[in-house]
């Protein structure tokens, strides 16, 4: 797929899973968002740009860690993402805040203006993820830092299937290279290319729970990045997609419910 039309995919794709993707995920994420920002160790009036904001979750996090006096410039390349988030940092006192729909690649931001940049799970959606990084590279100070945290290796991750799934049943190519930065040292890679430098990385397994069959098909399909292309289902597609899903968590099953494995990778870097 084309770096511009798979742009378009993850746009649209992000709008239509906005109003799931808390209900899906926000519990099952917070352990990784946890970690990343006490990577990132923020401090009042600091400056800190965030790509692949999301619904503000971390954003909202972010900004109480940098008042009073500081300030968030939270990006997304969807528009129904980049809403949430404004709506949320209404509720943030002491600091200054924009909120600005943007490609992670091509941000319109001035240079060496942030203390620190952060992004969680995004990486793996970017076309071209050391182009993100350069970006994030370039709209930092000298001496700022990075935290990033992604998905690990395919493997690890027994929701996996989801993309073979729906990617039979539709076009839709969203995340050819889901799990490639996540594979081995491929991060710390990417960032050494993008003029980082004291990168340091570190995995760490994790257990999605979710307590019903209901929500565990909400997360899947239309609380992530295959939500697009789950629109164009019929129902007797639908069926047969989750039905497929289903039995490819079976051995995870806990209950009614289910616990899944992943892997999260983290990493921090400096520029100098």
């Amino acid at each position: 797929m084309k770096p511009d039309l798979q742009r378009r995919v993850q746009r649209y794709g992000w709008d239509k899973a906005a109003e799931y993707y808390e209900n899906s995920w926000e519990r099952q994420l917070r352990p990784a968002q946890d970690r990343m920002l006490e990577m990132a160790d923020l401090k009042s009036g600091e400056t800190v740009l965030e790509t692949a904001c999301g619904t503000g979750l971390v954003t909202e996090r972010a900004a109480v860690a940098v008042a009073p006096g500081g300030e968030i410039i939270a990006t997304d390349l969807s528009g129904e993402m980049t809403k949430a988030t404004a709506d949320r940092l209404q509720k943030t006192n002491g600091i200054s805040r924009s909120v600005i729909r943007a490609d992670a690649e091509a941000l319109p931001l001035d240079d060496s203006i942030a203390d620190a940049a952060i992004c969680s799970l995004g990486v793996m959606y970017f076309p071209d993820p050391l182009q993100g990084f350069m970006e994030m590279h370039r709209v930092l100070k000298p001496g700022g830092r990075t935290s990033v945290v992604i998905w690990g290796e395919r493997k690890k991750c027994g929701w996996a299937d989801i993309f073979p799934i729906v990617e039979k049943r539709v076009a839709s190519d969203v995340c050819p290279m889901f799990f490639q930065q996540g594979t081995g040292n491929t991060l710390e890679m990417t960032m050494v290319h993008a003029g980082f430098e004291d990168i340091r990385c570190e995995r760490r397994d994790v257990e999605l729970t979710y307590d019903d069959v209901e929500t565990a098909v909400m997360a899947a399909f239309q609380g992530g990045p295959v939500a697009l292309a789950y629109q164009k289902f019929d129902e007797e597609t639908r069926h047969g997609a989750h039905e497929e899903y289903l039995a490819s968590i079976a051995p995870f099953r806990n209950g009614n419910g289910y616990t899944i494995p992943g892997e999260f990778v983290f990493a921090t870097a400096k520029k100098t």
